[in-house]
């Protein structure tokens, strides 16, 4: 893979951030703007040979200015070897579709705009995929709130789906982070079945 790697460098050298062997794969970083002659030359050049897309798929990291990583699978299976590559882009930033290099993309790419939000300049049909028609948001950011935006019902007087914002109860908003069965304030259910003085003979 070391090897691999500097042929790599030697063809690819001035559009790389970084690259390095890690558990038998080879991983390299390369700019965003780059990223179509990147995959062109590891599918067509003989000796990287990586004619199949396994995956694209997104990585979020907040705290960074660019907080998110697309990452990019390949395989050979005549060379019997991986190469991943990775990308940074922030959320206003677009990235180049690579659905022209490899057909698979199309969906692929599709999941990461759908999940993170991260845009794909001419890509043939950038749509939603997984989530719901009107669906706020991109899941899979960190910052996405766990109970989501709004919630889903069938409702029987209108007889369709209606979508209605979140509300959780105040009770279910108020956690003291304590067992339950030490140091709370209020009386739990079945606390007063309990006989005091048989209590402090047990401690």
């Amino acid at each position: 893979m070391q090897n691999l790697s500097e042929h790599i460098a030697e063809h690819l050298g001035d559009i790389l951030v970084s690259r390095e062997v890690r558990l038998n794969e080879l991983i390299l970083t390369v700019r965003k703007d780059a990223i179509v002659r990147a995959l062109t030359f590891l599918r067509d050049d003989s000796t990287v040979d990586c004619k199949m897309l396994v995956d694209v798929c997104g990585v979020d990291y907040p705290s960074r200015e660019e907080r998110f990583e697309v990452v990019y699978n390949l395989l050979s299976l005549r060379q019997n070897h991986r190469v991943r590559v990775k990308i940074t882009t922030d959320e206003d930033t677009p990235v180049p579709s690579v659905a022209e290099v490899f057909s698979s993309a199309n969906w692929f790419e599709r999941e990461v705009w759908d999940l993170y939000g991260v845009f794909f300049a001419d890509h043939p049909d950038l749509r939603r995929i997984l989530t719901d028609y009107g669906f706020e948001g991109h899941p899979l950011r960190k910052d996405f709130p766990m109970t989501g935006h709004v919630e889903v019902r069938y409702d029987d007087e209108d007889k369709r789906v209606v979508y209605e914002p979140v509300r959780l109860p105040q009770e279910f908003r108020s956690f003291d982070f304590l067992s339950p069965w030490e140091g709370a304030e209020r009386q739990l259910p079945g606390d007063e079945k309990v006989d005091e003085t048989a209590a402090e003979k047990a401690d």
